[in-house]
């Protein structure tokens, strides 16, 4: 119990951090941390195919997606740089206030209902649970996959126009 609270505060941590910091590059980081963290919880959860799944995929190919496009991507000058954190703050500076009040809200809440995950009653392999019962993820991550590659595609495509 105590350390299933260390990971989750972990976690929020983490994607706080993620959200609040003013580098796209540390944000892309960052989103690779908190689905690291993710997948420790879903396999302590016993959902083994779906933190497989959360680690290669978004722990593993988006931040990569994300760290290419960034690099090719122009830097802001000083002024733009200072300007733009000062947009986000404005923006995003009531974020760890709420996170804290929904986080005492959730654990007062966990005092009074016990959730438990329910016991599988058979064990399916992973095929069939990929094919027949998870279709729908299946076809989110493919999406996922092809507009990340669609992504990059255009942006080297925009780029060789210039050059």
């Amino acid at each position: 119990m105590f350390l299933d609270l260390i990971i989750l505060i972990l976690l929020v941590i983490a994607a706080l951090w993620t959200v609040m910091t003013r580098s796209l590059l540390r944000a892309s980081l960052g989103l690779a941390l908190v689905s690291a963290i993710l997948t420790l919880i879903m396999f302590n959860m016993d959902a083994s195919l779906a933190a497989v799944f959360e680690l290669s995929v978004c722990a593993g190919l988006i931040p990569v997606l994300f760290i290419s496009v960034i690099s090719l991507t122009q830097p802001l000058t000083f002024k733009e740089a200072v300007e733009h954190m000062r947009s986000r703050m404005a923006r995003f500076w009531e974020l760890p206030l709420i996170v804290l009040i929904l986080g005492v809200i959730l654990v007062l809440l966990s005092a009074k209902f016990k959730a438990k995950l329910p016991a599988l009653e058979t064990q399916a392999s992973a095929r069939f649970v990929l094919w027949h019962l998870r279709q729908l993820d299946l076809l989110g991550q493919i999406i996922i996959l092809f507009g990340g590659v669609f992504g990059v595609a255009v942006l080297f495509k925009e780029r060789k126009k210039r050059g």
